[in-house]
């Protein structure tokens, strides 16, 4: 399960060429940005919510977890969510070398690839840990950004902040983790979290239409 990831003043800058660094989108569409990681819950339920309410949802995947999973989210796709890069084994990525952060990023590239067809464009270092080698590596897999998270859905349904306002804006990214023995299913956190961006006017964005154009 990913952590909080590193504040922006801890962040390591993108150099020239590198994919920028994403918590938030600066946007005023009223749009939130659902994400996914890991690939450990395959709930068919939330397949059905994805189709049923025609969400734009983000799958960052890591290979290791996924396992033989990978049919359950070609389903996902074809109902409209993206697949993106969430690395082949789930390292915390800063501070390894760059041959080794090079070769778990193109490696679930290279993997996405040949199972979807599709080279994925945005990249989520495992816990949000990663480092200015992370993102030379990142952009020599082809990754155009790197996208951090602002709230997380926990494993009971409750949001949490990393900063700012300890409520739901326009633009917010959303990172669901896998959670460990989760007390709701990914659907019934899927749908509670709908609810309360209703509430606040809000809907689902494509990620990939704001972020990842280089």
């Amino acid at each position: 399960m990913d952590g909080a990831g590193p504040s922006p003043a801890d962040r390591p800058r993108a150099g020239r060429g590198t994919p920028p660094v994403v918590d938030h989108v600066p946007t005023d569409d009223r749009v939130v940005f659902l994400t996914y990681d890991d690939g450990a819950e395959r709930d068919p339920r939330f397949i059905d919510l994805v189709r049923e309410r025609r969400l734009p949802v983000s799958m960052f995947l890591t290979d290791s977890v996924v396992g033989p999973g990978y049919a359950h989210f070609a389903r996902l796709r074809s109902v409209g969510a993206s697949l993106q890069n969430h690395t082949l084994d789930h390292p915390a990525l800063r501070g390894l070398p760059y041959a080794g952060q090079r070769a778990e990023i193109c490696g679930q590239q290279r993997k996405l690839t040949s199972r979807f067809g599709v080279r994925p464009r945005l990249f989520r270092p495992p816990y949000g840990a990663y480092d200015t080698t992370t993102l030379r590596a990142a952009a020599d897999c082809g990754i155009a950004a790197v996208v951090l998270w602002r709230v997380t859905l926990e494993a009971d349904g409750h949001l949490t902040y990393a900063r700012g306002p300890h409520h739901l804006t326009p633009g917010d990214i959303v990172s669901v983790p896998s959670g460990e023995a989760p007390t709701m299913s990914l659907a019934e956190r899927t749908a509670g979290l709908l609810d309360e961006m209703a509430e606040r006017g809000l809907r689902v964005g494509r990620l990939e239409d704001y972020v990842g154009h280089r």
